[in-house]
């Protein structure tokens, strides 16, 4: 059975993992929105299976797509005259 948990339990078990892990709860948050991490939704909660998360983080995932960072994104900008 694969261990299922919410974002903030997913996060604390990161940080219990390894104390010195940068992994927020925020960011978390944002990897199982954009679909970088699966999920399960389980009514308004997302529940993380550790190992889908353990698989992400060993694989060397660390920047996040230039479309949700913003960086590297031109945007247009009216001219003013």
């Amino acid at each position: 059975m694969r261990r299922m948990r919410t974002i903030p339990q997913a996060a604390t078990w990161a940080r219990e993992t390894d104390p010195q892990t940068a992994l927020t709860q925020t960011a978390l948050r944002r990897l199982v929105l954009t679909g970088e991490i699966p999920h399960v939704a389980v009514g308004k909660k997302r529940l993380v299976a550790l190992e889908d998360l353990e698989s992400y983080l060993e694989q060397g995932h660390g920047q996040l797509p230039a479309t949700v960072t913003g960086v590297g994104v031109i945007r247009p900008v009216e001219a003013r005259i």
